[in-house]
């Protein structure tokens, strides 16, 4: 399939809604500012917030070991990368017209790209339900009197409307949400700025790039649904700058300001950082508009959540898997007592930052943007070979912080993991480089076959 955007006038109506199944053609409605408005909410988030504990202390050691200043620089480093990532993700959305998971028909083949499909499905339940876990925790800390159970239904019931109607809220989000989010921001930095901040050398640089893998892995999280909103943009210079720069800028501010609130009001204890907030004047306020903002997460979340699976069944109403989606990630929120934040984060790292290695490489240089991407797309089965490669190099140097699994890998080791040496970094540029002669190899067989 080669690129093309579609310039029709029909295709540019501004009201126009996203497709109900893979068999309609995605409108291209979204133009830079309205990538700017959804990117740079999505790069603010209360797990943002809280997640910056995972910058200062990157070993779960409970005290800060990386000083302010390194925790800043790992904060951009990490930034930068991971939505650099993204930018790059967005592209073969926006020239293709075509949703995440169907764009891996063109990597791996029709059905073999169930695999990466059911894996994304799974993680952005479990995003959807980290979510609703968040949006209810900090309203409860709003209220008194209010069962947990009652804002989780009401996150989840919200968060599925939501869905319903994606490019309607994208616009929402451009108009009106990101205007609240960027004085809340300014508010709430200036406030907690009038605390002393301790000295940006104290500490030490030790845990940089575990640290700085933490928050590529934030980033990189959105990888698999990029094109899910790039393929609706009118062009790929859109697409790439809004999703660039929206979302840099404001997760760079997000986790700089719970790193503030961490070192002063919070005292080096994340789980009184959303406290810290709200002990500022007008502090509740402006928490609680950040509380309910956090359902833009959980919508994109569930919306990509129900097109990924159209990759499995083309022809299913997203409508009506984004109920069923929604219904289910409130139930697990009710049920399950999710809390792993870090290795959770790891663990997406781990699968994904490779796998955009494989992808970037494949459609640019080995097939240069001409892949079938239609159902029967024929198994490209060597290409699984590059992600795995790539996924066993981050385990061998970050394994995360689970007991077994960690030691499991560190029995693999046959190397000390140098402090200088990122994951992240190594995982992608290992499954970049084996991409290109395994794919050059594959192809070549293809065209001899």
């Amino acid at each position: 399939m080669t690129a093309t955007l579609d310039n029709t006038a029909a295709n540019h109506d501004r009201n126009a809604e996203a497709p109900l199944t893979l068999e309609e053609p995605p409108p291209r409605t979204l133009g830079l500012i309205d990538h700017l408005g959804m990117w740079g909410n999505l790069g603010v988030s209360l797990l943002g917030f809280t997640g910056a504990i995972f910058v200062l202390d990157p070993f779960g050691s409970g005290s800060l070991v990386l000083s302010l200043g390194a925790g800043l620089v790992a904060l951009v480093v990490g930034t930068v990368l991971g939505t650099a990532a993204v930018a790059v993700a967005a592209i073969p959305g926006a020239e293709t017209g075509a949703p995440a998971m169907v764009l891996l028909r063109g990597l791996f083949g029709g059905r073999l790209s169930w695999l990466p499909t059911v894996l994304n499905v799974l993680q952005l339940l479990g995003w959807t339900t980290f979510e609703l876990v968040t949006i209810s925790t900090a309203l409860t800390q709003i209220t008194d009197g209010v069962p947990r159970w009652v804002y989780v239904v009401l996150g989840g019931a919200v968060t599925t409307v939501l869905a319903l109607r994606p490019l309607g809220f994208i616009r929402v989000l451009r108009r009106y949400v990101a205007v609240a989010v960027v004085i809340t921001l300014i508010y709430l930095a200036v406030q907690l700025l009038r605390h002393p901040l301790p000295a940006l050398g104290a500490g030490s640089w030790n845990g940089f790039w575990a640290a700085t893998d933490g928050v590529i892995a934030v980033s990189v999280s959105w990888v698999p649904v990029a094109s899910d909103y790039t393929r609706h943009s009118r062009s790929v210079r859109g697409a790439v700058v809004g999703s660039f720069v929206g979302y840099s800028i404001t997760q760079i501010a997000c986790y700089a300001i719970g790193m503030v609130a961490l070192v002063t009001v919070a005292a080096g204890d994340a789980d009184k950082i959303f406290g810290s907030f709200m002990a500022v004047p007008l502090g509740t306020l402006a928490f609680a508009v950040l509380a309910v903002r956090e359902l833009d997460q959980s919508f994109v979340d569930t919306y990509s959540t129900a097109v990924s699976v159209q990759n499995l069944r083309p022809r299913w109403d997203r409508r009506v898997v984004a109920v069923v989606l929604g219904v289910l990630a409130t139930v697990l929120t009710l049920a399950l007592d999710v809390s792993d934040y870090y290795n959770f984060l790891v663990l997406l790292g781990s699968v994904f930052v490779p796998l955009l290695g494989v992808l970037a490489v494949d459609y640019f240089v080995v097939s240069r943007r001409r892949w079938d991407l239609a159902e029967n797309a024929p198994a490209r089965w060597p290409m699984l070979l590059p992600w795995v490669v790539g996924f066993a190099a981050y385990q061998l140097i970050n394994p995360g912080l689970i007991g077994w699994w960690a030691r499991w890998w560190g029995d693999l080791r046959w190397f000390a993991p140098h402090e200088w040496l990122s994951a992240s970094v190594t995982s992608f540029l290992v499954a970049a480089l084996v991409t290109l002669p395994v794919g050059m190899l594959e192809r070549r067989y293809a065209v001899a076959r």
